[in-house]
């Protein structure tokens, strides 16, 4: 029998309690594939993706996209470019932080040495300070590609390097592309040039001898042979389609296990994958009141909380399947049996 609890939202709970195994729908077990079911939000907030915990604290920090607010710029493709929001949760009192920007963030990672948050916003690497402050340190994109594509996903080796990815604009053939920043020089590099789709969840291997890479159009996660920053041997490690996920969800943001297993968001597809190192299906935590699922991150006091973002449904343009998928945009947690990989802090 598959050992799982979920923690329940903060209306439903005492500090510290864990919903039994008992509870209806908190954990299934089939015969095809093991199975978490997830029935209530931890935290209810509008549209999450890209979080990140600091142990330090015990703060959860991550992305929230306020659809509500639009920002005309005219003569580009992104001619309604959201506001952004850092959310800063503190898991332990409960507390919520905010800090609002005026460009998408892709993703952020802690600091090694500075105040505040690092992480890809729409044309570079910058880094967050605090009190809503961006402060870029490399544009490395052609400024006759920056009205059509932006930096997306992310993470940080344990040196301090960034990694980080593009969006394509398919119609004027600019792909999306993986790029590295080192703070020890100050370069950015194009380490593949892809071409890709949409550049998303990318993380390591405890030993840092894998690294993993999405291309969520292509609804493929590949693997890398990683050393000391360098990137070789790029190969399949898992295609969805292969291994019969559904047409209609895409690979998202991912975070990889202690025992080197890769837990894959499925945007479209209400869940989280787990896949063994070999890229079978190994677990699936499902999200029956979600569409989108974007990313998921290990943290809690052992490490062994996985916390799970998603993404109003109006995100995709499907707005009038909220309804149906009420909980779409809120945040998750789930308490697993396993340890995560940490996620290092930025350089800087």
């Amino acid at each position: 029998m598959l050992v799982c609890s979920i923690l329940c939202s903060p209306d439903h709970q005492t500090p510290g309690h864990l919903c039994a195994l008992t509870q209806p729908l908190s954990c299934l077990f089939t015969t095809m594939t093991r199975q978490i079911v997830v029935e209530r939000p931890l935290l209810e907030i509008g549209c999450t993706l890209g979080p990140v915990y600091d142990p330090k604290t015990s703060v959860l920090h991550f992305v929230d996209i306020d659809e509500g607010k639009v920002r005309r710029i005219p003569l580009t493709a992104w001619s309604q470019a959201r506001v952004a929001k850092i959310i800063h949760y503190n898991t332990v009192n409960l507390g919520v932080e905010v800090e609002e920007f005026d460009e998408k963030i892709g993703c952020i990672a802690l600091r090694r040495n500075g105040p505040g948050l690092a992480g890809a916003a729409a044309q570079g690497f910058a880094l967050f300070p605090g009190n809503s402050q961006k402060d870029y340190i490399s544009r490395p994109l052609p400024v006759e590609h920056q009205p059509y594509t932006r930096f997306n996903d992310g993470g940080c080796d344990s040196k301090g390097r960034f990694f980080a990815g593009t969006m394509y604009d398919k119609a004027r053939n600019i792909p999306g592309e993986l790029w590295r920043f080192d703070p020890s020089d100050g370069s950015c590099t194009v380490v593949d040039p892809g071409p890709f789709t949409d550049s998303n969840g990318m993380g390591w291997t405890a030993d840092e001898k894998t690294f993993y890479f999405t291309d969520s159009i292509e609804n493929i996660i590949y693997a890398y042979d990683y050393h000391d920053g360098e990137l070789s041997n790029r190969r399949v490690f898992v295609d969805a389609m292969a291994v019969g996920l559904a047409r209609n969800s895409f690979a998202d943001g991912l975070c990889v296990d202690m025992d080197g297993y890769v837990w894959s968001a499925r945007w479209g597809g209400s869940r989280v994958v787990r896949f063994s190192p070999d890229g079978q299906i190994d677990l699936e935590v499902v999200i029956p009141s979600v569409l989108n699922v974007t990313s998921c991150a290990f943290g809690g006091p052992e490490n062994d909380l996985l916390y799970i973002t998603t993404a109003h449904c109006k995100a995709s343009g499907e707005e009038t399947m909220q309804r149906e998928f009420m909980d779409s945009g809120h945040l998750f947690v789930v308490q697993t049996e396993v340890k995560g990989v940490a996620r290092y802090p930025f350089g800087l």
